[in-house]
């Protein structure tokens, strides 16, 4: 993985690693001591202790080691080195038996001195409390002994005086007796002479010199809590980056252009960096409240590609100069509005945004948008333009309520754009779509494009039965909110239509880094280039001027269409409200640009109809 890839990763599952820090931050404040405590395992100690020459045969080693572990050596060390904290020594020591015939003691400190001097004043402490325990002992021993020997003494006497008074063959009887108490009490002051002789040195003694060798530190026995934590900081971090890189590897949604160009099979023709909240909490387009911004000029760029590779209505030279009101309803009967739908595979894909910022940015040209509201599950765009909510497209095309397509258009605050809201659906919306033929009819008539919002199309019908109406779709997605095998499904979903699709809008795109597939991408239409997903429909022919030049064509019946709209100005009709105009596109483009395969356009009726569909808002002309 490349760095920059590496670091977009990251910046994706930010929550992951904080989340991953502040628990080794915990653990690491849990288990390592409180405040500046030292650590107690930089240095090791070690020292034997066996018994005296001449001793070994009285000194047993399991009872030095049972001594040795008592509480009465480590007071004795505290005391010796001026220490209160028993339990701190005792922490810091170990005893056992290396044979029958030595224990050998470990101690650990901070410094090696410290660690030394622990050693030996054990060691001393243990040699000097088990001599005086030895003592003691042998003192009570010699005492007891004394006390037979006393005892086989008087009997010795009586048997000697029993002995002296006896003829010669008593005394033969009474010479074993005298023999063996003689022996006993021998015996008994050979003892008290061996312990007396034992109670006067020292049973056990240090053996050898302290071994001492350096210990290494650990995140557990660093010297202040700051270390200890800052150890803690870099071991969550390591774990997660190592936790988002496998994530990063399971996740198969899509998040790049590559990787949605390459699931959809179709070409992004905007990306959209991520929106920051208090931007998406706007009531008005991006692009009019904040002109500035780089989304707002992502939005421009994908009006521009429309634009250029669009429908040829689309690129049309309205709003340029040598138009007026009455100019462009003759236009529009001749050449009705581009019909745009804008949809997306799943909820949360950003197409509310899009169709908002969009006709913002459609208006910023001179075009008059129409924008209709065909969610009828979540309808949200009003919310979008400032507006409240109110009859909209739900009344219009279930025909519960008398109510015109003039009469619901609704100017907003962005130049140029006004909206048809989504309304209240009380039908089923599935349903609602069955007089959407009819109503777009109408609704070319009544701006330059007509953009349509609409419902997810692996989440509801609606969108499929809006898209053979429209003249181009533009899909959106939201990275990381698309599966390819979702996108692959909307792929074949919109094949099957045959209305060609301009492409794709990425938002919250990620930038793409690393080697791509520089395979060219032709526009359809054009020579060698890529067929659309669906058979495009046949164009009707429109009437053309015979001179070439920037003059306009005259449509068909044009005396009577003139006479009509002087008739309209006459008895004062209102006009529509869009805003105010501004410069549109090259005309010229037009000629070079390819062409989507538009759908036929409407031919006028015999009769002018013109005083039955103009809007009756904005101002009195």
């Amino acid at each position: 993985m490349e760095p920059a890839n590496l670091f977009t990763v990251l910046r994706r599952y930010w929550r992951l690693l904080a989340a991953c820090t502040a628990a080794a931050l915990v653990v690491g404040y849990l288990l390592t001591p409180a405040g500046d405590a030292v650590d107690n395992g930089k240095w090791q100690c070690k020292v034997a202790i066996t018994p005296v020459a001449g001793a070994a045969d009285t000194v047993r080693a399991d009872q030095v080691l049972s001594y040795a572990q008592g509480s009465a050596v480590t007071t004795a060390a505290a005391q010796k080195l001026h220490l209160t904290d028993v339990a701190a020594l005792t922490a810091r020591r170990t005893v056992a038996a290396e044979s029958t015939q030595m224990l050998l003691f470990t101690t650990t400190g901070p410094t090696q001195q410290s660690c030394a001097d622990l050693a030996a004043a054990l060691s001393e402490a243990t040699i000097t409390g088990y001599a005086q325990e030895s003592r003691k002992s042998a003192d009570e021993s010699i005492k007891r002994l004394r006390t037979q020997a006393d005892a086989q003494q008087a009997q010795l006497d009586d048997l000697q005086k029993s002995f002296s008074r006896a003829n010669a063959s008593d005394q033969a009887k009474l010479q074993p007796q005298l023999s063996t108490a003689t022996a006993a009490l021998t015996k008994t002051l050979g003892a008290i002479a061996d312990l007396q002789n034992y109670s006067q040195t020292d049973a056990i003694q240090q053996w050898g010199s302290i071994d001492t060798k350096e210990l290494g530190g650990s995140l557990l026995t660093s010297p202040t809590r700051g270390v200890r934590l800052a150890l803690a900081v870099v071991l969550g971090l390591a774990l997660g980056v190592v936790a988002a890189l496998m994530l990063s590897r399971m996740d198969t949604r899509l998040r790049t252009r590559d990787g949605v160009e390459e699931a959809f099979n179709l070409p992004v023709v905007g990306e959209i960096p991520v929106l920051s909240r208090r931007l998406r909490r706007l009531r008005e387009p991006l692009v009019t409240a904040r002109p500035a911004d780089p989304a707002t000029e992502a939005f421009r760029s994908l009006r521009s590609t429309l634009l250029l590779t669009g429908p040829e209505a689309l690129s049309a030279q309205f709003g340029q100069g040598g138009l007026d009101q009455d100019e462009r309803r003759v236009r529009r009967a001749v050449e009705p509005a581009p019909v745009v739908l804008v949809m997306s595979g799943r909820s949360g894909d950003g197409r509310t945004t899009t169709v908002a910022n969009l006709a913002a940015a459609l208006g910023e040209t001179g075009r008059q948008v129409l924008v209709l509201d065909c969610d009828f599950r979540q309808p949200e765009l009003n919310a979008h333009f400032g507006l409240d909510e109110g009859p909209g497209m739900a009344e219009l095309l279930s025909g519960e309520q008398p109510a015109s397509l003039v009469e619901l258009i609704r100017p907003t605050r962005v130049p140029n754009v006004a909206l048809i809201a989504g309304g209240h659906a009380t039908a089923y919306p599935a349903a609602l779509v069955l007089r959407a033929a009819e109503v777009l009819a109408l609704a070319r008539r009544h701006a330059d494009v007509v953009l349509i919002d609409s419902s997810p199309l692996l989440n509801a019908n609606d969108a499929y039965d809006l898209v053979r109406h429209a003249d181009a779709v533009l899909v959106t997605v939201m990275a990381g909110n698309v599966r390819p095998e979702e996108a692959d499904r909307v792929s074949e979903l919109l094949a099957r239509t045959g209305v060609p699709v301009a492409g794709v809008a990425l938002l919250g795109a990620e930038v793409a880094t690393g080697r791509r597939n520089r395979s060219p991408r032709l526009r359809p239409g054009r020579p060698g280039g890529r067929a659309p997903l669906g058979p495009a429909p046949e164009r009707a022919e429109l009437p053309r001027p015979a001179a070439a030049g920037p003059q306009r064509p005259e449509p068909r019946r044009a005396e009577p269409g003139r006479a009509e709209h002087q008739r309209a100005a006459d008895t004062r009709r209102r006009e529509p409200v869009y805003g105010e105009g501004g410069r549109g596109e090259d005309a010229d483009r037009r000629d070079r640009a390819a062409s989507w395969g538009r759908r036929p356009a409407e031919l006028p009726p015999e009769e002018p109809v013109e005083t039955t569909l103009q809007l009756r808002l904005g101002e009195e002309r």
